[in-house]
């Protein structure tokens, strides 16, 4: 199971990012926790300066848009 994190301070951004990748993941099949971080801390420790950020399995793979769907689909593929 894939854990993914969506880093921001719970702004729209955030949590549209957060709803988009849960419903990739569903339509493909694969089974991924998505998780809202709100936590400073836990964001600054990923390096991030601008929001919304995606961390998978604890690597950094996209900070300061929402993703679009096509670049979703490919983490969610590996």
């Amino acid at each position: 199971m894939m854990k993914i994190e969506v880093l921001g301070t719970g702004c729209k951004k955030c949590v549209n990012t957060a709803e988009q990748i849960s419903e990739a993941a569903e339509s493909l099949h694969v089974e991924a926790e998505v998780e809202k971080v709100t936590d400073p801390a836990v964001i600054m420790r990923y390096g991030v300066m601008a929001t919304p950020a995606v961390a998978i399995d604890g690597k950094l793979v996209h900070s300061g848009s929402v993703p679009d769907r096509e670049t979703i689909e490919g983490w969610l593929r590996g």
